[in-house]
């Protein structure tokens, strides 16, 4: 018996997240690329979303600085996931 038996199995939706200092706040356009913060890459959007807070929330005061979710598994694989929303 494995330790999956009997629960639902789940694609791995894998989800970066990544901020950085923005050159101004009509674009996201990053002042410095190499200064970027990789916070890291989860495994599901629940946690990637948690990750994201808690950075944002550490540079609440930086007006400039932003941190973004990237939707990884929908450029790995588009067909999967559908269209992309207008």
């Amino acid at each position: 018996m494995s330790a999956n038996d009997g629960a639902k199995t789940s694609r791995q939706l894998l989800h970066p997240v990544f901020g950085g200092e923005l050159k101004s706040l009509d674009a996201v356009e990053f002042a410095n690329v190499q200064a970027l913060d990789i916070v890291g890459i989860y495994p599901n959007y629940a946690e990637a979303y948690r990750a994201w807070k808690a950075a944002a929330q550490r540079t609440v005061d930086n007006a400039h600085m932003r941190y973004f979710i990237v939707h990884m598994h929908r450029l790995l694989d588009p067909e999967l996931t559908g269209p992309p929303r207008s």
